[in-house]
């Protein structure tokens, strides 16, 4: 069988959804003097970093990028952060991540982060999938798909052009 991709968003596509995530991750907190992204490794982490430049062209907020370790397979085993928990305590803090699937890695990384006071918890993904097996939700999101669970969303963030894919 064929596998055909079928482009989702375009370079120029993505980077609008990343602009206006970041004016709404803004107005979220337009009365914080910082906020934290914590992006899950990989492509969570690249699409926090991008989040981080526009806000940083579009607000005073000093943003402190996070990056966040975690076994995708055994979601449950030890989480990481570039940041201690005193870094990001009592601070508004947005947790990224490129796709919302199943929302296994989303959930076990907010559960990570209940274990420090918040001032305001919020989440953020590129693409929602809508086949959720936790009651996770995605507060900041660039499109909403409806796919089949066979299908595959693939990002690519890195270099020049990215784009999104479904397989």
């Amino acid at each position: 069988m064929e596998v055909k991709n079928n482009i989702i968003l375009n370079h120029d596509e993505i980077n609008h959804k990343i602009r206006r995530i970041a004016f709404q991750i803004y107005e979220a907190n337009v009365n914080e003097k910082e906020v934290v992204l914590a992006g899950i490794d990989s492509n969570g982490y690249i699409f926090a970093k991008k989040l981080k430049s526009v806000l940083q062209k579009i607000s005073d907020i000093d943003v402190i990028l996070c990056k966040v370790t975690i076994d995708k397979k055994n979601p449950w085993l030890d989480i990481k952060t570039s940041l201690s928990p005193d870094d990001y305590k009592n601070k508004s803090l947005v947790l990224v991540d490129d796709v919302l699937n199943s929302g296994t890695t989303l959930i076990y990384g907010v559960k990570h982060f209940l274990n420090v006071p918040l001032k305001q918890f919020k989440t953020a993904v590129l693409v929602n999938r809508n086949h959720k097996k936790y009651p996770v939700k995605a507060d900041f999101k660039g499109i909403s798909l409806s796919t089949s669970l066979h299908e595959h969303v693939h990002i690519n963030l890195d270099g020049k052009s990215f784009e999104a894919f479904l397989e």
